[in-house]
């Protein structure tokens, strides 16, 4: 998996290396007399490249101060900041060093210091950003008719606590919220100060009951939510530590009983649900033991809890778990398993009831559309059936092939779109977002870079985004060629989506292991993006984000006797490194391309444990919708998608994905991998 990464632009180092080339052509002068007998003659430097030296220095002495003064931000040290930012009074990034002077002080900060910088870099993405920290702010301050007004300006208003306060000003207001709460709060881990003071209000108000608040606890105890937990409970005249045990110490609250109201009931079963997670067997005798001290609808909800976790773990019990979870109000989470897990079992009129039952959001997405289309036609609905695939049918991603595979056809490239002129490109390149972009990837900060070229973006039509990824592949930042070429519905060009860079060497490693060049191909692109140098928060390294511990075990196997952890960042050496990997899970797991890239992203041992519970062989697409790592179910999806496509450019004929998944077959002997 790539998580966070890390990388330099080389555009700009390149640009000050050419000009200080050109100059030393155009200007060097004939070599001196040397005015001491004997001695070698040294040329005096032109003028204008001591020039040129000097000022490369005091950039790079800018940059550094203004790497010190992020940091200092990020430590919401103020003194430190305003220190720092006093010395770069005409960096190049001017919004950026404004905006980290002022970020520790918003809280204290007037009115007229924030809009003064506001107004100064108004449309651009520091002014979004910080227009979100402000208001944040504001929301914590109750300061809502200036928070409403910031509102009305916010361009990407994404922040979940600041939709949350945007609702709870609304609701103070009288106006009737709980709806959109409802389909907001979804997502307790993430909820902090303002989606927590929502709740409250809207407890306070009416506007969510008890009903509510009992599926917020729920929720809160499915995702280990123990902040939110307590503060629930609170809500619900409950105790707050006995929450936060139920979801952290679930043995020390169950041991405590079951209690003596509703509210200690759900306590109860949020416990049972977090020990279903270590021992099915602990949970559902301690189920039954208390079941008739239970509602129905309490027994419902155990026995949902005690469902979901046997599903995680592809329990055959989970049928009958989920069975006698009937009448449960069930979380989306809940709703997915139990429909993975009928998927599982061939019962398809269960997954179409129960994609029935999500909510529109969720039900509306392109997988449990496909399901759904596959119910209607496991129904005999085959008009049905089709017109669920055609809402999806696509070449760009895992349900949008298996829809056009339904409907009868093969996966194929799409006609290349015109390349984009240099008028076009140039247009691009102008965008004050976009030099910004550049010199944060000079200065290896991606995640600043990405938010600048995104702000890009924003307004481009397709043409202009096609320029836009040509001008990211000359600036060797393929990672943002492939996620801008995404954006584009009609003028598609594919080689820009699946680049195949490092050619020379990625196809003799592979030819040499006889690996799939594709399959090869989509994985590094949905580990990298290609980008050479990146590096996950565990450790994983390079194009092919091989673990240090894996790479040294391989090396070691193919005799790399010189390995050392810094090869990895050789594109040479991780390919080698990366490709012997593959083809060793591939041979671990029977030629199986999906169990051996769910192998590359979860570890050997847990697909086999996966593919272990199987009693018959299983449709590949249904293995990989019931991978149990949310991960690596999408990384599998992604990197088998990525692979037909590849192979489609590379062969230049139509592919099918769902030959390529194939089918997977129960587990017979295999080797030990790490």
């Amino acid at each position: 998996m790539l998580a966070t990464i890390s990388v330099a632009s080389t555009s700009f180092a390149a640009a000050t290396v050419a000009a200080a080339n050109l100059a030393i052509e155009a200007e060097a002068p004939p070599a001196a007399t040397s005015p001491v007998p004997g001695a070698t003659a040294v040329p005096a430097a032109p003028a204008s490249i001591s020039a040129a030296v000097s000022a490369n220095e005091a950039s790079r002495a800018d940059d550094d101060t203004f790497l010190l003064l992020r940091e200092a931000a990020r430590q919401n040290n103020a003194a430190r900041t305003h220190a720092l930012a006093s010395r770069l009074p005409n960096y190049v990034l001017p919004g950026y060093v404004e905006y980290y002077r002022l970020k520790p002080r918003l809280r204290e900060a007037t009115q007229d210091e924030v809009l003064g910088v506001l107004r100064r870099f108004e449309g651009s993405a520091v002014a979004d950003r910080l227009r979100t920290d402000w208001m944040l702010e504001l929301g914590r301050q109750r300061e809502w008719n200036l928070f409403e007004r910031e509102m009305a300006l916010l361009t990407r208003s994404d922040d979940l606590q600041v939709r949350c306060y945007a609702l709870l000003a609304r609701a103070l207001r009288g106006e009737r919220v709980a709806d959109e709460a409802r389909a907001l709060l979804v997502n307790p881990p993430a909820y902090g100060e303002g989606c927590a003071a929502l709740m409250t209000q809207l407890s306070q108000l009416n506007g969510f009951s008890q009903a509510d608040l009992l599926a917020q606890l729920r929720l809160a105890g499915e995702t280990g939510a123990t902040g939110p937990s307590r503060r629930i409970a609170a809500l619900l005249g409950a105790s707050d530590t006995r929450a936060a045990q139920a979801v952290d110490v679930p043995a020390v609250a169950m041991a405590r009983g079951i209690g003596a109201n509703r509210v200690e009931h759900e306590i109860y079963l949020v416990a049972l649900g977090r020990m279903a997670r270590t021992s099915l067997k602990l949970a559902t005798v301690a189920l039954e033991k208390n079941s008739s001290k239970l509602s129905a609808e309490e027994r419902a909800i155990g026995w949902a809890n005690v469902a979901l976790a046997a599903s995680i773990v592809l329990s055959n019990d989970a049928h009958d778990y989920w069975k006698r979870a009937a009448g449960a109000p069930l979380t989306n989470f809940q709703l997915e398993w139990k429909t993975r897990m009928a998927l599982r079992r061939g019962d398809w009129a269960t997954v179409a009831a129960t994609i029935d039952a999500m909510p529109p959001a969720l039900a509306a997405e392109s997988g449990w559309i496909y399901w759904r289309g596959r119910a209607h036609d496991a129904q005999g609905r085959k008009e049905d059936a089709q017109a669920l695939y055609r809402r999806i049918a696509t070449p760009n991603n895992f349900y949008g092939q298996l829809a056009t595979e339904e409907l009868g056809e093969l996966v194929s490239t799409p006609p290349l779109a015109a390349p984009p002129t240099p008028g076009e490109v140039a247009y691009v390149a102008a965008l004050p977002a976009m030099r910004q972009a550049l010199k944060f990837y000079e200065l290896r900060l991606r995640a600043e870079g990405n938010r600048e070229w995104n702000w890009a973006l924003r307004n481009l039509s397709e043409r202009q985004l096609l320029a836009a990824a040509e001008y990211a592949r000359r600036n060797e930042l393929l990672d943002r060629m492939v996620e801008t070429s995404l954006r584009t519905r009609n003028e598609l060009d594919f080689n820009q989506r699946f680049p195949a860079p490092h050619n020379d060497i990625l196809q003799p490693a592979a030819k040499n292991l006889s690996l799939d060049t594709a399959w090869v191909y989509g994985l590094i692109r949905q580990e990298s993006r290609f980008v050479s140098d990146a590096r996950s928060g565990v450790g994983a390294a390079g194009l092919m984000q091989v673990m240090p511990a894996t790479g040294k075990w391989v090396a070691a196997k193919i005799g790399l006797t010189d390995f050392v952890h810094d090869m990895l960042h050789d594109a040479r050496t991780n390919i080698t490194l990366g490709t012997n990997y593959m083809n060793m899970v591939l041979e671990n797991n029977g030629g199986s391309q999906v169990l051996a890239t769910a192998a590359y992203n979860a570890g050997p041992g847990r697909s086999r444990t996966w593919r272990g519970v199987l009693d018959a062989p299983m449709e590949g697409a249904v293995f990989v919708e019931s991978i149990p790592f949310s991960e690596t179910r999408t990384y599998v999806r992604n990197v088998m998608s990525n692979a037909t496509n590849y192979a489609a450019l590379f062969d230049k004929r139509p592919q099918s994905l769902k030959a390529r998944l194939g089918t997977i077959a129960p587990r017979g002997g295999s080797g030990a991998l790490p």
